[in-house]
């Protein structure tokens, strides 16, 4: 099968120090040079084959975000190698970039903020189809968009609202059919359903796999609740301080979860006259800081299990089943 994203050893930092009385300190006598220097994502692996669902999942802060708006290119990585449909993308400059962007959206948490509240939602629509296909008319352009508004469940005699006249699930709909506006191969979803109410996240999701069928889509699709990418996902991504600890076929995963951080995870998805998903696992302490990251493993300070080699070494990805890959020296 066609891969049609490939993520190699990616990296991305942010330097807080913006001037020099940030980078130069005085300490005991002495001027030093101390730079803030935060590590977002930290050297991480996957692929996406094509028609499949890729899911990074994590708690807040773990770098989901700033993974997918590196890959998607709004940020410049700062090492590694991003390959898209075959085609290296990872020093492409943004005029470079414009032709890739077509097989390229995103779909963002906030479906409010996302959308430009000075247009209405036929235009919202519209924009990217006219800016891909110059030699559209408008008349055509707009006979696309409201078809695509139909698809996602906006009545065309909704064509003429603005976004604020519509429901949070309804707004991420319009947010989809723009995605959809350019016929892509890989759409991006950060966190599409965490604003939603449960019922709404529901919808969308099945939305969103009904559309995958159609229009053999490949997703991204980012999350922090594991109960969530379970219906959605082929394949999950366990993020931890930036890295991906674990990484698996979604049935692999939840049937037999390896690492102690997607044990802990599993664990606490609420269940109703169920079994958790995994024995319950003690935590302790709080996350490190992305400035000044853990010696050995990024996990160790929390982990019930952490061994003196945890503390000193960190871990290597390793493969100890089929697809089953985690980074922790228990294996």
């Amino acid at each position: 099968m066609n891969k049609t994203l490939e993520v190699k050893n990616l990296y991305q930092q942010f330097n807080l120090s913006s001037n020099i009385f940030d980078k130069y300190k005085l300490k005991s006598g002495k001027i030093v040079r101390e730079e803030k220097i935060v590590h977002a994502v930290n050297g991480i692996n996957f692929e996406i084959e094509q028609g499949n669902v890729f899911s990074l999942v994590g708690e807040s802060g773990c770098g989901k975000s700033t993974t997918a708006r590196t890959i998607i290119k709004l940020l410049q990585p700062k090492k590694g190698q991003i390959i898209f449909d075959g085609q290296d993308i990872t020093n492409l400059t943004g005029k470079e970039m414009l032709p890739i962007r077509r097989n390229m959206q995103m779909i963002f948490q906030d479906p409010f903020a996302s959308l430009n509240p000075r247009y209405k939602i036929k235009n919202i629509v519209m924009e990217p189809i006219l800016f891909h296909n110059p030699k559209l008319t408008v008349k055509e352009a707009e006979k696309e968009a409201l078809e695509l508004l139909e698809i996602v469940g906006i009545r065309p005699e909704q064509k003429n609202r603005y976004p604020h006249q519509f429901s949070g699930g309804q707004r991420q709909r319009i947010g989809v059919a723009r995605a959809l506006a350019v016929r892509p191969k890989l759409i991006i979803a950060d966190e599409p359903v965490s604003a939603l109410d449960v019922s709404i996240q529901a919808q969308i999701l099945n939305l969103l796999m009904d559309l995958k069928d159609e229009f053999n889509l490949s997703y991204l699709f980012i999350a922090h609740d594991l109960s969530v990418v379970k219906h959605i996902s082929d394949e999950i991504g366990v993020m931890y301080l930036g890295k991906i600890v674990e990484k698996a076929k979604k049935k692999d995963l939840f049937n037999n979860p390896k690492h102690p951080y997607t044990k802990l995870l599993l664990s606490s998805i609420p269940t109703i006259n169920e079994d958790p998903l995994a024995e319950p696992v003690e935590i302790i302490g709080e996350i490190p800081s992305p400035i000044n990251l853990p010696k050995g493993c990024y996990f160790n300070d929390r982990c019930a299990y952490a061994m003196d080699i945890c503390r000193e070494k960190e871990p290597i990805e390793k493969e100890i089943e089929n697809k089953h890959f985690t980074s922790c020296h228990l294996y």
